[in-house]
């Protein structure tokens, strides 16, 4: 007998097979039927306990399971009689291999707090499983279409000299007899090094921030893939940014129907969002939200509230670019017809989902680099590894990154990035 993956059901109608997993839940029909919803992972299947085809004894044994006890089911599997490519199992026998008694995560309703207290045990409910693997396909999708792309895979290292993002969200370790290390906000500045021998050049792991906040889109610790392009400009970095995006859209689309399903996630939009994407200067952007309300100034930052407003009624994302060079990095290359400005950008999806994707074009210039790193006050010694960029060899480059959790909470229509990675870290929350 073959011990087989519930996705794999449809492959063996009419067999006789075996199913490792545990029991989402169980209802009986009077006192000679009863009901298994049964997972291990791939999937879940109703499971049909009869007494009549099991036998008094086995079909005791399925009167003993609870949720989340684990169980090793024996049936034979065939096509449901109501629903169309949906399938059901005809249990022959069980066994319960580990016993769940009073689960504490039950069908009513719980508070988030109880929810991510219990984050170990919540991730086995379904819109959870859902989440991740959502979670799963896109950051395969990201790299799939980065590596047809020809980059290569650079690792950044987690522990850094240095800042990359501001000193103000730094998280501070001790090391050994050199002092303080700190942990890396972004891989971006080695990854510039990176495309110097390699050409294009990504990495994808976590990064983290110091940083005060409590927004649905906030994390101390997320998953960033940055990527770094050398001889691409500014308009080349956001057209690769937006193929890479509508790949991963078609993707989710199609690997994950079952999964968006469950989420109740709205399809449409998707498909609508896989359409060329607008573009806008901050300028642009800042007149239009100030005729929609916002008391935005074209010297800030978008909130929240601005970048929802921005993407109303827009079924695409939209380039924010060409931003004020004092609310930017010191790493980004000037506007050659407005040293005001800078080559940056940011993605805005719509749906009220924020930024997904930050970027520019890098500075190039050894000069204008270290005037710039000299008004922000940075310990030259510190960067002068990053400043040899600019001394030999420099060329046209530009970079991006993206946030994992803040693209899978697009995907999956989460409102909140702590669903959308397994353990959620933020200011009040580091347990479990």
């Amino acid at each position: 007998m073959k011990t087989i993956k519930v996705k794999d059901i449809k492959d063996y109608l009419g067999e006789e097979i075996r199913l490792e997993g545990w029991v989402r839940n169980y209802r009986k029909s009077g006192s000679k039927l009863r009901f298994i919803i049964f997972r291990d992972g791939s999937g879940d299947i109703q499971s049909v306990c009869s007494k009549s085809e099991m036998g008094e004894e086995k079909f005791e044994k399925s009167k003993k399971v609870s949720i989340e006890s684990s169980v090793i089911i024996t049936g034979i599997p065939g096509k449901h009689p109501k629903k169309e490519n949906v399938y059901e199992l005809q249990v022959t026998d069980i066994e319960i291999v580990g016993d769940s008694p009073d689960y504490p995560i039950s069908k009513k309703e719980h508070g988030t707090d109880f929810l991510m207290k219990n984050r170990h045990l919540w991730i086995r409910s379904r819109k959870q499983w859902a989440t991740l693997r959502i979670r799963h396909t896109v950051y395969y999708a990201i790299t799939d279409f980065l590596n047809s792309q020809d980059f290569i895979r650079f690792d950044s290292p987690i522990l850094t000299p240095s800042a990359c993002e501001g000193t103000t969200t730094l998280f501070e370790v001790p090391y050994f007899d050199l002092g303080s290390a700190y942990l890396s906000q972004s891989g971006q500045l080695y990854l510039e090094t990176g495309a110097m021998s390699l050409g294009k050049v990504y990495d994808f792991g976590p990064v983290f921030r110091a940083e005060k906040s409590k927004t649905r889109k906030h994390l101390t610790e997320f998953w960033m893939m940055d990527a770094e392009m050398a001889y691409v400009n500014h308009e080349g970095n956001m057209k690769l940014q937006e193929d890479m995006v509508r790949f991963v859209i078609r993707t989710v689309l199609e690997k994950c129907s079952t999964e968006l399903e469950i989420l109740g996630r709205d399809i449409e939009q998707l498909k609508k969002a896989d359409a060329e994407f607008k573009c806008m200067t901050h300028h642009e952007v800042v007149d239009y939200l100030r005729g929609k309300g916002s008391e935005i100034n074209y010297d800030e930052d978008l909130s929240s509230a601005d970048e929802a407003l921005l993407t109303e009624g827009s079924d695409v994302p939209i380039f924010i670019e060409k931003w004020p060079k004092d609310i930017k990095a010191f790493y980004m290359k000037r506007d050659e017809n407005d040293d005001n400005i800078v080559l940056g950008s940011d993605l805005i999806a719509p749906e009220g989902f924020g930024e997904i994707i930050g970027g520019s074009e890098r500075e190039t210039d050894y000069d204008v680099m270290l005037e710039r790193m000299n008004k922000e006050n940075m310990d030259i010694n510190e960067y002068q590894w990053y400043l040899d960029l600019r001394k030999y060899g420099s060329v046209v480059h530009s970079g991006f990154g993206v946030g994992l959790e803040r693209l899978t909470s697009w995907m999956a229509g989460a409102k909140h990035v702590r669903e959308c990675i397994p353990y959620a870290r933020m200011i009040y929350r580091i347990h479990p």
